[in-house]
């Protein structure tokens, strides 16, 4: 019978390429979670202006609700004229 030889030496855990496929993945998640985490801080998003908000409260910002409520209780839209008149009447 020949003699065994003895066991190699074991390696280091950062020289096991499977230990990289199962640490690799979430580390990849956490550094890209850090660099978004800093593109957020470092450009924060504008204030939208918009000139249709500034308006006052009225009629014109009823429209859709007036159109939406007429369709549901009609079956169908109501005309321009009708619907502008049907805003001005409610208190």
């Amino acid at each position: 019978m020949r003699p065994t030889s003895a066991p190699p030496a074991p390696q280091p855990w950062w020289k096991y390429g499977h230990m990289w496929l199962v640490v690799g993945g979430p580390l990849i998640v956490v550094v890209a979670s850090f660099v978004t985490l800093y593109l957020a801080i470092r450009t924060p998003d504008p204030v939208y202006a918009d000139a249709a908000r500034a308006r006052p409260a009225g009629e014109a910002d009823l429209t859709p609700a007036m159109q939406a409520r007429n369709h549901a209780a009609t079956g169908g839209v109501a005309p321009k004229a009708a619907a502008s008149g049907a805003a001005a009447a409610l208190p």
